[in-house]
Formats: C-alpha cells, structure tokens, sequence
C-alpha cells in the first residue's frame, strides 16, 4: 500500500490507514468512541455496496477519524467524474464529498490530508457532532459510525430517503435487518424497515479496527423505498411501534392497555374493542411491519391520540 505524503494529488484510493494515523499525529481513542476501520480490503469494497444506481453526486461521510475511508470514497467520486467525462455527460460541477468530523484535530487533519480536493471543490469539511450540526445536501451517505449514537444518527439519516451503508455493531445490525417472528426482531426493525430496504452486506472482524472494539461489526445497506402499508401520522406510528415493543412478552391487547402513557392514546380500551381478537392475541414481536400499520391506523381512530 501506497504511502502518499500530504497534499499529494489525485492518487486516491492508496492511502495506507496506518499511514495516515502517524500523519495525523494522534491515535483513535476508544474512551470517545472513536474504532478506526484499518483493514485496506473492506475499505477497497464499501464504496461499491452502494446500490448500483445510487446518486453518487454528492456523498457524505459521518466520522472521517484519520481520513482511511474518506481517500476511497474520493477514490469513487473521482472515478465517476472521469467516467462521465468520457462519456460526455460530465456536469457543470464535479461529484462531491462532505465529511463530518467532531474531533478538532482529525478535521483540521483532513483538510490538510485532502488539501488538493478541497481546492478543486471537490471534498469540504464540517467540524461538529453529527447529532447536532445542520447535514449538507446529499445523494447518498458511506459511514464507519461512532457506535455509541449509531442509533440516533442512523434515525437522522433514514427519513431523508436516499441510500446509506452504514457500519454498526453486529448485533444492532441483526436487529435492523430481523423479520417478525425472529428473537432478534424489535421496535428497530420494524422503524428502519419502514424507511428502507436493509440488508447485512459484510460482517467485519473486530481485527480489521484499531483500536479493536469489544464487539464484531457489520456494514449494512439501506435502499430507501416506499413501505408496502400508509400511515396517516407517521411519529405516532413510530411511537405506537415503540409503546408496543416495551411489552413485547405481554399479547397486543394488554400491551395496549399498558403503554397508553407511551403512545399517547387517551382511550386504549376502545382501540381494543374494535381490533381483530386473533391480533391482539398474537404477540408484538409476532407482527410484519403492515399489521403494526394497520393497527396504528385503527389506534388513530378509535384510540383519541394526543401529542406525547
């Protein structure tokens, strides 16, 4: 593996991670949930898990660390600038990348890593928490999340409809991706499905990070997509879906009656009146996401929900 010096220009996708640790001067620290992705493989192959008609036009990283994963995902949209200049499709402006970085020294780290495409327009930098700054415009996002607010970033990015490949916990990623029925199965999987199709692509040894993490990972792919039910109020549905899964050992109609504080019904019993006595026998972790629709839809109009 290649090690470039800084500012050297246009030779993405060869930066060696080790490299570009000692450059920045300072090591991942675990204690700031900080697990940089070392492993040139799984590198080399993340960028192309995005569906094969994603919009690449403008990409977005969250948690950039040393830069190992930004210099491929430049790798990509520099690729695709060459190949649609060859084509003769090129637009007005080239593909671009925003990479956002909480750590003061790995940002101001990639701006001088990355000199070169962040003059030619082609990479900007945006020093903040995730959780917290305005997101840029994007097409499409590539990310190795910090794992300690990988829920609420992934819950960030999920409403906005475009396509992600996200690394997670293991475990959290088989939770994302479970079918009803499965012991895995919870409120996660039916709030992501609502928004995507998500699907494990890779699962990733806790050697492939350093530091390495307690913890396997996975890399999974979210293809939005229109869910095959409607709702009418989709927080409630979200909320009615989280109520529900607190009593996921209790049947459907206690746990109604249960979680109205959760939810916001103001009169659970009449929701239970007018639903289907097999449902409401069944248990939470038993239903497809279209019976928690169809129920949440019912809960709307019997149930007198109020905002919670």
């Amino acid at each position: 593996m290649t090690d470039l010096s800084t500012g050297e220009a246009a030779a993405y996708g060869d930066r060696d991670p080790d490299a570009l640790a000692r450059r920045a001067g300072e090591r991942a620290n675990p204690d700031r949930d900080q697990h940089f992705l070392v492993d040139d493989r799984v590198l080399d192959r993340i960028p192309g898990y995005l569906p094969d008609d994603a919009d690449a036009t403008h990409l977005l990283e969250i948690g950039g660390g040393a830069g190992a994963l930004t210099d491929r995902l430049l790798a990509r949209i520099t690729a695709d600038d060459r190949d649609a200049k060859r084509e003769g499709d090129a637009a007005d402006a080239p593909d671009h990348l925003s990479v956002i970085e909480r750590d003061g020294t790995f940002a101001a780290f990639l701006r001088e890593e990355f000199a070169t495409a962040v003059d030619e327009g082609l990479l900007d930098v945006i020093e903040g928490d995730a959780l917290d700054v305005d997101l840029p415009p994007f097409t499409a996002c590539v990310a190795n999340l910090p794992y300690g607010v990988s829920s609420e970033i992934a819950f960030r990015l999920l409403p906005a409809g475009k396509p992600l490949v996200l690394m997670f916990q293991a475990e959290f990623a088989e939770r994302m991706v479970a079918s009803a029925g499965e012991p895995e199965y919870g409120r996660l999987s039916v709030s992501a499905q609502h928004y995507a199709a998500v699907e494990i692509v890779e699962r990733v040894p806790k050697e492939a990070f350093d530091p390495q993490p307690a913890v396997e990972s996975a890399l999974v792919r979210c293809t939005p997509r229109d869910p095959d039910y409607a709702v009418g109020d989709e927080a409630f549905f979200l909320r009615f879906v989280k109520a529900l899964f607190t009593q996921r050992r209790k049947t459907v109609r206690n746990a109604i009656r249960n979680t109205a504080h959760i939810s916001g019904l103001d009169e659970p019993e009449a929701v239970v009146e007018a639903a289907d006595e097999e449902l409401l026998r069944r248990r939470p972790g038993t239903l497809e996401p279209a019976a928690f629709a169809a129920l949440a839809e019912l809960a709307r109009e019997c149930g007198s929900p109020s905002e919670v």
